[in-house]
């Protein structure tokens, strides 16, 4: 599924319009992709929740010449997800 069949799916399950569906997905993914910026975390009971990783600076190497190169410390988003979600998927 992607952004617009969940758009498609919220319009015909209540009596929005397509652009109000729009609106109201544009604004959960936005407030949740604000969230994880300031380094909070989101969760959605059942679902998932998401937070932000942190990885420390490692000595990695170039696969094509085995040269070693620094790499600096990131964050990334990271996904959990949820009990009744991983049970829903394994029937």
């Amino acid at each position: 599924m992607n952004k617009l069949e969940l758009i498609q799916a919220l319009k015909d399950a209540t009596y929005l319009s397509r652009s109000k569906a729009a609106a109201v997905v544009d604004i959960f993914f936005n407030e949740m992709a604000n969230e994880l910026a300031k380094g909070g975390r989101v969760e959605i009971r059942g679902l998932c929740s998401l937070f932000v990783k942190e990885y420390g600076a490692y000595t990695g190497r170039n696969p094509k010449t085995g040269k070693k190169v620094k790499i600096k410390p990131k964050k990334l988003p990271f996904f959990k997800p949820g009990k009744e979600l991983k049970n829903r998927v394994d029937r």
